[in-house]
């Protein structure tokens, strides 16, 4: 009986959860921000991005920095891909998707995550809106491209997220067919201020030989954003999930800052330590 009622309240729970986020007061207070946030802009009294985080469907406050970003930028582009989607509930797009009317593309390449996005999003679909697409594949340098072309995105789009938990610089550094606005895309905080990248392998796996032998150092992320023509503008508290903007774009009311000034979580410098056990492997230069 007992267990019979444990699954009862997790289920309740998660329903409960689920039906909070389409609440019409979540998206009345959110397009409510966005006003502000752009009334703000005019007056160029913003708030830090630090100030800005929340969760609505992000992992962690993306949601809340992506709306700050989008809302002094202005919603032009309402197009994003997310690569390392799983099933596009638990993403950096879903809020975007639901309480603004984007549509996009969702890329993982484990089949019941896929199969798992498609039910959510048939199932809560946006009623302005048409679905996202998902694309179940493997992703490498060599296909990227390809993938989304054929799902017919190309040219100037909102956001471009990346979380493959191991080749990302790699699979961002080939991305050639989509001009993102904004980036927002995991580095690998372990490896500190090194100027780092773990060489390319198509057919990594993590965790790999080491849990923690994989992707790229902030530092190494960044210089590749810059050299792409992006400013590093923010990350979540944790200092993993890097933001950047394309320069150019509302540079004056969003500065670029420091990799040193996002790298302040405790977690951070605790994770650093794990580098000793891998500090002399192979890599390479950002």
């Amino acid at each position: 009986m007992k267990q019979l009622i444990k699954r009862f309240l997790k289920k309740h729970f998660l329903i409960t959860k689920i039906r909070n986020r389409f609440q019409p007061g979540t998206q009345i207070a959110q397009r409510q921000l966005y006003h502000y946030y752009r009334d703000k802009a005019r007056e160029k009294q913003l708030p830090k991005i630090g100030e800005t985080g929340f969760k609505v469907f992000s992992q962690f406050e993306e949601d809340g920095m992506l709306l700050f970003i989008f809302s002094v930028l202005g919603m032009k582009h309402k197009t994003f891909i997310e690569i390392g989607s799983d099933d596009g509930v638990n993403s950096n797009s879903a809020n975007l998707y639901f309480n603004f009317n984007w549509h996009g593309l969702f890329v993982d390449g484990n089949p019941s995550s896929i199969d798992r996005g498609r039910k959510f999003f048939s199932k809560y679909p946006n009623p302005w809106y048409y679905q996202p697409q998902f694309v179940c594949a493997r992703v490498t340098r060599a296909n990227i491209n390809d993938l989304i072309e054929k799902a017919g995105f190309s040219g100037t789009i909102g956001l471009l997220s990346i979380d493959i938990d191991g080749n990302d610089y790699w699979v961002w550094e080939a991305i050639e067919v989509v001009e993102p606005e904004v980036v927002l895309i995991e580095t690998h905080s372990e490896f500190g201020l090194e100027n780092i990248v773990v060489p390319y392998d198509a057919n990594y796996s993590y965790p790999g030989k080491h849990p923690v032998y994989h992707g790229a150092s902030p530092v190494a992320m960044t210089r590749l954003a810059n050299k792409k023509g992006y400013r590093l503008v923010g990350a979540n508290d944790f200092g993993f999930n890097f933001i950047f903007v394309k320069k150019g774009l509302a540079d004056d009311l969003i500065p670029e800052v420091s990799v040193e000034s996002v790298l302040r979580h405790p977690s951070v410098w605790e994770g650093h330590k794990k580098f000793d056990e891998i500090k002399d492997w192979e890599y390479e230069k950002g």
